[in-house]
Order: C-alpha cells, then structure tokens, then sequence
C-alpha cells in the first residue's frame, strides 16, 4: 500500500523530513506547505494558511499522514483538529504541546513530577522580578513564557541588563503577547545536551543524542538563535547519563502526561544541561529540534514513515528505529545580521551536488529562475557524516568551501566541544618538565598553567645535567614508562640539560633558554647550538608558555581532544584581537 504525506514547515528541519520521506518505500507523493526552495525536487510545495485550509486539502488529497514541524501548529491545535475530523496527524495535542508553548506550565509540571530542573519563579509584573533577582547569582537566565521563535532565553551576566530585559519584556513587549509573562531560573552550569523520543503515548523509541549550538558568535557568544548548528551523537551523554535521562526525564514525563489526561504522542525534544553526569531539564520542545533534526535524519537508517505513523495511530509497541552508527554534524549558514534585522534577496552559489556524506539542507532560501537567493536569518544547514565526529566536522566545514553569498556567517567551533571528550588513550602524564634549578619554579609554572588549561598532564623535576646526570636519565626513564611524549628542559647559563635529555630520548625535546647573566644570550646559544643527532626545538628566551603550546601542538597530531582544544584556544585569541580593535574605538574595515 503507498501513501500520500503533508509536511507542514518551511525549514532546514522539514527539509530533512521531505528528504528522509522520499526515501521510502511507501511514500509515493509528498506535499509541503509552504516549504523552501531546496525542497522542490522532492515534494510538491503548497500555500495554506489556515487550520481550515490545511483540513480542507487533507480531505480533497486524501492526506494519509500529516506531520506538523512547526510548534505554532502544534500549540494551536492542528492536531486535535485533524484528529476530530478523522485524519492521521503526527504531532501532540494542544494541551501536551503546553511543554513547549508555556515554559510556566513546563517548569510546574517537571515540579510536580520530581523531574530534575533549575529552580525558578514565574512573574508578570517587573517588581516582584527585580526583588527575585536579589536571591540569585549571576548569570541570570530569563525566559519568556510563550513560543518566541526560539529566541525568547535571554542570558544576562549582570543584574543592570537583566533588569533592562524584564522591563524591554513586561513593560516595552518586546516579544509580544509570549511575554505577558516570564520565568526566571537559576544558571546551570555544565555542558548542554539534546534529547530525543518518539512517544504514541504510552510506548517511545529512543533517538540517538545531539548537541546544538544556539548562540550566534563563535565560544557561545552573541545573542540566542534558532541553532547554529549541532551533531549527533553528543559525547557527553554517555550509556550511564542515558539512563539517568530516560528514568529520571523520559519516562516520569510521559507517565506524568499520561496521569494528567494528555497521553504524550509525538517527537519529544529534550533540552538537557549535563553537569558531573547528572542531567537536568533545561526545556521541552514538541517537535523535532532545528538543526538537529537534520543529522538525525542522516543517520535514521529505517523508514521513517512506518515510525511516524505508528506513533500517530498510538502503537509503536511493534516498530523499531535503526540508526547508522557513524557520526553527523551540520554548520547554519546564516544572513549577516541575524538574529536580528539582515538583508534578503543576497545571490547564492555552490548549493547543488550532494554528495552521500554530505547534505546542504535549506531552511531561508528562494528560487530566482535558475538562481537561489537568501530568504531568510538561517539560510542553509550542511550536513556530514563520518566515521568518526572528527571526520563529520571536516567533511560540513569542506563543502562550505564551495558556498558563497554576500554577507554570510558561520560559526567555526561546531562540534569542537564533544571533541573535547576524545582523549584516545592519552596517558595521565604526557608531558615531562625539567629545570636545572629551584629558582626556575616560576617559569616553570607559566607552562604547567597552560598545560592545566589544556587538561594535558605533567611531571615536574628540579635536576642539572652537570650535577646530577644520573638522575636526569633515571627521571626521564621514568617518565617514559609512565608515558611522557614531550619533554621540555628548561636551563640558564651553560643551559646544557635540553642537549642531555635529546641525547638520552627518542621523544620531542623542546629547550627553553632561561634569562642569566648574558641576558640569556649564552642559555640561548648553549641550546639552539645542537651538534648534528641531536635535535632541540628552541623557544624564546622566557618561552615557557610557548614551549607548552608547542608541546600540546606536537601531541595534538596524534589526540583528537588536544586538536579541538587547540582550534578553540586560537578562535578565543582572535575574539580578544577583535575585542581589543573594538574597546579602542577603531573602524571595521
């Protein structure tokens, strides 16, 4: 038996539906309302503006299945709608959709039901919220209570600005009716999470985890978006924090929709904030997440619709979902501007040959004869897949090569975070350090300074290659064993040590000539003058913080987690560069 859908959206989300959807084996006609441009080839793009006129087409094109992506509908209550007039829909009811449309009911009903969340107080006068924020500590987290578009959590770091938003919400309406009224809540701290499950009301299939980015600027700065991007699986929710997720979250909110009178059926988005392996509900959304849905939907390996329409009827006892194993991670493009106001109409180039690895989702664009232009904030998501994060991160960042329009923006750290987690075997101690003399301690310690931030560990040796050359071979021995793969000697004077320890090791040795009575010209001499066989990379004179950079660049080829911790470090040099050209005064060229 074939099938016909309507995907209601217009996004990079419903894109990777209708792109998902064309794939299976029962599909034979998809209808998208009102779509994008880049959806075109595989779905016929309809204008409906209206539940009644959304209804009406249902009924004429003998819809077998509508699936509703945007969350508006879904508060609204299309699908109590739908349902009532007898047609299949995919998607929550008004009143369980109430988790995404009303954060002052989602933060009340993960209380009720010991659902592990920040505390907070819920206002709709600007008094009571100021004297609230004198109990807590900054940042401070305001969230408007209706759909903002994804852009209503605000995240203010001094009590001044929170005050100025709680006016600009209750009092100026800066979001409209969604700020009749507010929550405010405690910062979590830790490391954010995406969760997924699709629910038929009683029974749910698990998805696999994503991470999404939401702020606009690169280390999360800037204002708060729809998502900038995200991958999936997310490191940081590991086997043991999953089940914690699914007893302590999943499972006690479908139950506690369930003893409320509002079986759960839908796409569940959990947005999570993990701290010490402990996961805590930052929010709900009803609907699948954007971006990430996108590199879900790259690694469903089943039919969705089978999926989709099961949780519709209320039986997903009998489907399962496979997933692909390998890793995805999608890059937004966006419009110079966003999220606030940026220009449309910008000429686009590059966007066709997909490839199987890689997908170039769109969500803001339109077609101008045979040319795409940008018709929106978020304009495109690329999407890739690899056999590990590392090599999904290349392969988005690769083809982004080949896209262009004036005015486009990206963030360069997508994926850098779980990247974080891959340490690969590393040993505690890759890094030894030796100087000839106490008095070198502090030098020393401008380097293990750089070393602790990196998370790279170390062994420290006061020992002379003059005095004692016994036990600089028996320390370097040691650290061998102990898996040292870098060893920087620091020396003044006759600065003879880094020549010992790379005559006595196969293993990088990085010298760092230490200021002395010759102003540290004879320390420098002494170590940049190597005999042939015996190779010592040299480090200004006082280059102690280089020397540990050098080091964790040398480890970096061989450790993934070093590697993205390196890209990081230097998009944080460049953002204080750019700070510093800013607190100036100076002209953006």
């Amino acid at each position: 038996m074939t099938h016909k859908v309507l995907i209601i959206g217009s996004g990079g989300r419903e894109h990777a539906l209708v792109w998902k959807l064309s794939q299976s084996s029962v599909v034979t006609k998809i209808f998208v309302a009102p779509g994008n441009a880049g959806m075109e080839d595989l779905a016929q793009r309809v204008t409906l503006h209206s539940h009644d006129a959304i209804v009406s087409f249902v009924r004429q094109e003998s819809i077998d299945l509508t699936i509703i992506g945007q969350e508006v509908y879904l508060v609204e209550g299309l699908v109590d709608r739908l349902e009532r007039e007898g047609f299949l829909a995919f998607g929550p009811s008004a009143a369980s959709a109430q988790l995404e449309g009303s954060k002052g009911f989602a933060k009340d009903f993960m209380q009720r039901h010991h659902i592990p969340t920040a505390a907070y107080r819920q206002f709709t006068e600007v008094l009571p919220a100021e004297q609230f924020l004198e109990t807590l500590k900054p940042p401070y987290v305001i969230k408007v209570d209706g759909l903002a578009a994804g852009k209503g959590v605000l995240i203010c770091q001094t009590k001044e600005d929170a005050r100025q938003q709680i006016h600009n919400i209750l009092e100026l309406h800066a979001f409209g009716d969604a700020g009749s009224s507010i929550v405010i809540e405690e910062f979590l701290k830790g490391e954010e999470a995406s969760y997924f499950v699709i629910s038929d009301g009683k029974n749910y299939i698990t998805c696999p985890s994503a991470q999404d980015h939401k702020r606009i600027g690169e280390l999360d700065t800037g204002l708060n978006t729809g998502g900038m991007g995200a991958y999936s699986p997310a490191p940081v929710v590991t086997a043991s924090v999953e089940d914690l997720i699914l007893k302590q979250v999943v499972e006690p909110t479908l139950k506690g929709m369930s003893e409320e009178g509002h079986p759960y059926k839908g796409v569940l988005y959990i947005g999570l904030m993990i701290d010490g392996g402990q996961p805590r509900v930052i929010e709900y959304n009803c609907r699948f997440g954007d971006p990430e849905c996108q590199p879900l939907m790259m690694r469903l390996k089943s039919d969705l619709f089978p999926l989709l329409r099961a949780s519709a009827r209320g039986d997903l006892s009998t489907t399962q979902a496979e997933w692909d194993s390998r890793p995805t991670a999608c890059v937004v493009l966006a419009s110079e501007g966003y999220p606030e106001n940026y220009p449309k109409g910008k000429i686009i180039t590059g966007l066709d040959d997909n490839t199987e690895n890689v997908m170039v989702f769109h969500a803001g664009t339109v077609k101008d004869g045979p040319v795409y232009r940008t018709n929106g904030g978020r304009v495109v998501g690329v999407t890739g897949m690899g056999n590990t994060l590392e090599n999904a991160v290349a392969a988005a960042y690769d083809r982004i090569r080949n896209i262009h329009w004036d005015g486009m923006v990206y963030r360069r750290d997508i994926g850098l975070k779980g990247l974080c987690h891959f340490k690969d075997g590393r040993a505690t101690k890759s890094v030894a350090i030796m100087i000839g003399s106490q008095s070198d301690l502090e030098i020393a310690k401008k380097a293990t300074a750089v070393l602790d931030q990196f998370g790279v560990g170390y062994s420290l040796c006061v020992t002379s290659a003059h005095r004692t050359p016994e036990r600089t071979r028996e320390f370097m021995h040691k650290a061998e064993v102990a898996g040292v793969e870098v060893f920087i000697a620091m020396a003044g004077m006759a600065a003879h040590l880094p020549g010992v320890a790379a005559s006595e090791t196969t293993r990088p040795v990085i010298g760092v000539p230490i200021l002395s009575s010759l102003q540290g010209m004879d320390a420098l001499l002494a170590i940049a003058q190597m005999p042939p066989g015996i190779p010592v990379s040299t480090m200004a004179i006082n280059g102690s913080v280089n020397a540990a950079l050098s080091a964790i660049q040398m480890l970096s080829i061989r450790y993934t987690d070093l590697r993205a911790r390196m890209k990081l470090y230097r998009l944080e040099m460049a953002q204080k560069v750019a700070q510093a050209h800013q607190d100036a005064g100076l002209e953006t060229l």
